[in-house]
């Protein structure tokens, strides 16, 4: 509690230095609030989930507060957690205390910031510290960061500092700087560059490279790496060009060498006991980019990527979600509607190759087409080498200020096996057409209907599922759904099909000016969140889901 006392110390003196200083103060903050209140249902929950079987209910907030004088910048935020299935979904987790504090000021051409910070170099391939609070992801730097704007068109920033882990720090070191910058050329400015060059250093500590080489000398012969480095370095150099429609984006990065840990690797350890997952030392690289056309009614972008043992971690021992000092963007269209959201590609830090093709056309301001092509590799493995494709398809129809239709079509191929890691599980081949239709009865009263059928013969079977939103602007939304398992499939070691079970949601949203409160009840299958192809399990859900989120 000590640190606490100082740092509401620290925010006192400087609250009492704002108010006597003759500048105008400014107060901001926000607050977000989820309750569970859990209902245990033996045909959805499985047993063994302690908020179920005990605690019965869980919460989650963040609430922050800024204020801002005489160019100084101060900001803290409260996070607590009681019963929360984010951490784990299969436990509990609880916990409280400050989850961001930071003060920044702007000298001339200089910026300073100390605390948390978050912040990303180019598009975040070596390094990007940032929040993402549904997959419980908080990767902030503790530490320092400095700005200098070297001309209207050209900064140059500089990091230090420890990676946030929960309410701690990892006790791995983080250096780095970045320069980036525009540039047009020619006389009209018909072209333009946006150059960008970025290093970041990790050293890891003292304890951490102890217990590496306690894991190590487990090993085998063959596996055994004799020298753990301290120090790993990752640099990363791109460029954007634009040139009348077009626009090309290019990154190259490049990590030294490194312990890291591969899942998919088998090992032997001394005993004789083979098991899956090993650490190896190697470097590792990332090439990604993106060209896109825009003009006339079409727009047309494609990527590629290429991933090669890019693991860049602030704990070597720590996987999933957690630790993660870069972002690899994600090689998948980001599908919104319940069904075509269900498998969701996890991005492979270790061997990935994608290419995705983006292609867009407007008829009339009244009717539109998209296709979506993604298609991803694991061009260096043994099995388990094409594990993703999907082809994605939608129009979109309207009567200005009456009523507006959205449909298509998903065809895809997940291999959840790798994805999910359920051993054993058959690559998933599922087609969903959807609709969606919103029709506006004046201008404060309109209603939203979706209706979507998955059709797949593997994991839980075939969905069904449909949804109604009848919004009164500005205040009310209510809504009520249902997905439904309607062809469910047979698992390994039944005799009989599943049940085919109702999941219904119904829910009211009130929403007051900048705050917002939402009152559901919520029958939940189990599957995995996603967001910019990072991705976590999403436990299977019965009860009352409570969120209140406010700015002020």
């Amino acid at each position: 509690m000590a640190k606490y006392r100082i740092l509401i110390l620290l925010i006192c003196s400087s609250y009492s230095f704002l108010v006597s200083a003759q500048e105008q103060l400014s107060l901001s903050g926000s607050l977000d609030n989820n309750t569970y209140f859990y209902i245990y249902d033996d045909k959805i929950v499985p047993p063994g989930i302690p908020q179920y079987e005990r605690q019965q209910i869980g919460l989650e907030t963040w609430l922050s507060v800024r204020a801002q004088i005489a160019g100084f910048d101060f900001g803290m935020r409260y996070d607590i957690f009681e019963n929360s299935a984010l951490l784990n979904p299969t436990d509990s987790y609880t916990a409280q205390g400050f989850g961001r504090w930071f003060a920044g000021k702007k000298i001339g051409k200089l910026s300073i910031l100390g605390g948390h910070i978050y912040d990303q170099f180019g598009s975040g391939i070596i390094f990007r510290a940032y929040e993402e609070r549904p997959l419980f992801i908080d990767n902030a730097l503790v530490g320092l960061k400095l700005s200098y704007e070297l001309s209207p068109d050209w900064t140059i920033k500089g990091i230090a500092g420890r990676q946030k882990d929960l309410f701690g720090l990892y006790s791995s070191v983080l250096t780095g700087a970045n320069i980036d910058g525009f540039k047009s050329l020619g006389k009209e400015g018909k072209v333009t560059i946006a150059p960008g060059f970025g290093i970041v250093h990790k050293t890891l500590a003292d304890e951490q490279v102890e217990a590496l080489a306690g894991t190590l000398s487990q090993y085998t012969p063959e596996d055994f790496i004799d020298s753990v480095p301290y120090n790993t370095v990752a640099m990363s150099l791109y460029n954007t060009l634009s040139a009348g429609r077009f626009s090309w984006y290019i990154e190259g990065a490049y990590k030294t060498e490194e312990v890291i840990y591969d899942n998919y690797a088998t090992s032997t350890l001394w005993t004789g006991v083979e098991s899956v997952g090993k650490f190896v030392l190697t470097d590792g690289y990332v090439f990604y980019t993106t060209l896109s056309y825009a003009g006339g009614g079409l727009g047309i972008s494609g990527q590629y990527k290429r991933t090669s043992n890019f693991s860049f971690r602030a704990d070597p021992f720590v996987t999933g979600n957690r630790g993660m000092i870069n972002f690899l963007p994600p090689m998948s269209r980001v599908n919104t509607y319940r069904l075509t959201s269900r498998y969701a590609p996890a991005t492979q830090e270790l061997d990935e190759q994608a290419i995705q093709l983006d292609v867009r056309y407007a008829v009339s301001k009244n009717l539109s087409f998209l296709v979506n092509y993604a298609h991803i590799t694991r061009p260096e493995a043994v099995d388990h080498n094409d594990i993703y494709d999907e082809v994605f398809t939608q129009f979109t129809l309207k009567k200005p200020k009456k009523w507006t239709m959205i449909g298509g079509v998903q065809f895809q191929r997940y291999d959840q096996e790798l994805y999910q890691g359920k051993a054993g599980a058959p690559i998933v081949n599922a087609v969903t057409p959807y609709i969606d239709y919103l029709y506006k009865f004046d201008h404060k009263k309109s209603l939203r209907t979706e209706f979507q059928y998955m059709s797949t013969k593997q994991d839980y079977g075939s969905w069904l599922y449909g949804l109604a939103e009848f919004s009164i602007s500005p205040h009310w939304l209510f809504e009520l759904s249902d997905m439904y398992n309607v062809a469910p499939t047979i698992h390994e070691g039944e005799t009989e099909i599943s049940e085919k079970l109702h999941y219904p949601t119904a829910g009211v949203v009130y929403s007051d000016g900048a705050t917002r409160y939402s009152l559901r009840y919520v029958k939940q299958v189990e599957g995995v969140v996603c967001s910019g192809g990072i991705c976590r399990l999403e436990p299977a859900f019965s009860g009352v889901k409570v969120n209140i989120s406010a700015n002020f």
